[in-house]
């Protein structure tokens, strides 16, 4: 399928922060640009930003001269919706709600050509509610950037139930000549983004409710452990809380009170206190200025530890061998269950059981469990949970060993499942539910939490990498443990652990 043609008249309406960067992207890939807002003057001044900044990237020497002038020449104002009637594609970035933009798409039906494409960056409305009461509601289609859309790389081609596929690859095609990744999303709540990403905040709001650690700690484990860009708690101060809560609120909403998307009474709290992060100056962090910034907990131990045992394969944390025997460590390699033993402590990954129910029905004494990490031949820090049994000396022996390997040891809670684990686990598994449900393939769902919030590895890929069997394991023991339907496993899930497939062998 063939993109717009590069002459082909782009309008953008709404000149706030998305329809700017929406309007730079177009002009950029050389398409003529009407921008329009409905308040008086705010079109032309958006243009003189985007000059502006454009100007920041000629200085910078990451963008030459003649195409930052020519980008400009592209930019009109429009002073009507009139004005957008020879627009091949028009996109809507205005307020996010649903009537306002029907009006809207009602009055762009009377005045924009048959064959205008009438697309919106709609990030939670239904493509099909909004284009419900037109005339032609097979022109409506969801075009959904991320912020700031000239450097989030991350486009949703969102169809309703009445968009042709046609229509969907034309745009697709179309933000791959943009340089942008474009994925195919269906218009359910969220559509791949912000569905997918729901457990990410959920897991870390929840160990926090539970006193799993502080704020602090939490966030280091799944930026410098996990690899994400940062920690749940420092990313919703940024995005805002006000905003968090809301999506979160509608994905609930829209999915009829599914536990899975249950919103969070301590971040409802820092709403109602106006507490909204950053822009507020105040969240789950102080942003007042000379503020001091909590610091990760970490362990320190007095133990002197020259050897330890593995037993058996560890699994995915199999790496830390090579770092104990680098370090200069003896390393003793024999049969067993997946146990790397030091003194009296006996260390575990975690499988989504509390430490001490693992430690009694697996007969274990002593026993210290570590949290999943991205990459455990890289890792600066790791999580680690005790069981109920395990003495100070034989803590103190694990995290000598941790240290020695050049590890971070951060303490958490003997709660089921650790922060990485749990999150890593909980993602996968709303990612595998999404594919069953035709919301996206394995391949875009991966691709669009990758591109569109930086996560380090797309969370059916991470499954695969861990093994489904264990990320099975892991969410049977959460909702065992819980006794809730917020961690049932995705029938997807359990059917390629029975075919004993990974989700993307089917690709």
């Amino acid at each position: 399928m063939h993109p717009l043609a590069s002459n082909a008249i782009v309008a953008v309406i709404g000149a706030g922060a998305m329809g700017a960067g929406i309007a730079q992207v177009a002009a950029r890939a050389g398409h003529p640009v009407r921008l329009y807002d409905n308040r008086p003057g705010a079109a032309a001044q958006t243009i003189e930003g985007i000059d502006r900044q454009l100007g920041k990237l000629v200085e910078k020497g990451k963008l030459g001269a003649e195409a930052r002038a020519d980008t400009v020449a592209r930019l009109q104002p429009a002073d009507s919706l009139e004005a957008l009637a020879d627009a091949a594609l028009v996109i809507e970035a205005i307020v996010e709600n649903l009537e306002v933009k029907r009006g809207l798409l009602r009055q762009l039906e009377e005045r924009c050509a048959a064959d205008c494409i009438l697309a919106s960056n709609t990030s939670s409305l239904s493509i099909t509610s909004l284009a419900a009461g037109l005339r032609h509601p097979e022109r409506v289609i969801g075009m959904h950037f991320f912020n700031p859309a000239p450097l989030m790389a991350l486009v949703e081609i969102v169809s309703g139930l009445a968009t042709p596929r046609a229509l969907a690859e034309r745009l697709y095609a179309t933000a791959q000549a943009w340089g942008k990744q474009p994925v195919h999303t269906r218009s359910t709540p969220g559509f791949i983004v912000n569905r997918v990403a729901r457990p990410f905040y959920a897991e870390s709001l929840r160990l926090r409710q539970e006193g799993a650690a502080d704020c602090a700690t939490l966030d280091a484990l799944l930026r410098d452990v996990g690899g994400f860009r940062m920690g749940a708690f420092e990313l919703t101060d940024l995005i805002g809380h006000d905003v968090n809560y809301a999506v979160t609120r509608s994905v609930f909403d829209a999915y009829y009170g599914d536990f899975r998307f249950q919103p969070s009474l301590i971040q409802k709290e820092l709403v109602d206190a106006g507490r909204l992060g950053r822009k507020s100056g105040h969240g789950f962090y102080d942003y007042a200025e000379g503020a001091e910034r909590p610091q990760p907990v970490e362990l320190a131990s007095d133990e002197t530890v020259e050897s330890c045992v593995v037993e058996g394969d560890l699994g995915v944390a199999h790496p830390l061998v090579q770092r104990l025997k680098d370090a200069g460590i003896a390393v003793t390699e024999r049969d067993g269950a997946g146990l790397l033993r030091v003194g009296d402590a006996v260390l575990a990954l975690s499988d989504g059981r509390l430490a001490s129910q693992r430690a009694r029905e697996d007969g274990l004494r002593n026993l210290v469990l570590i949290d999943l990490a991205l990459d455990y031949a890289k890792t600066a820090r790791i999580g680690i949970a005790c069981s109920r049994d395990t003495t100070d000396a034989a803590r103190d022996q694990a995290v000598a060993l941790l240290r020695r390997a050049g590890l971070a040891v951060s303490p958490l809670a003997d709660l089921p499942g650790l922060p990485v684990l749990r999150s890593v686990a909980m993602l996968a598994n709303e990612a595998a539910d999404a594919v069953l449900h035709g919301v996206g393939s394995a391949a875009d769902i991966d691709l669009a939490m990758r591109a569109g919030v930086n996560y380090p590895r797309g969370p059916l890929a991470w499954a695969d990498a861990i093994g489904l069997p264990a990320v099975l394991k892991v969410l049977e023991n959460l909702q065992a443990s819980y006794g809730e339907e917020r961690y049932r496993p995705s029938l997807l899930l359990r059917r390629q652990v029975a075919e004993g497939r990974n989700f993307h062998d089917q690709h």
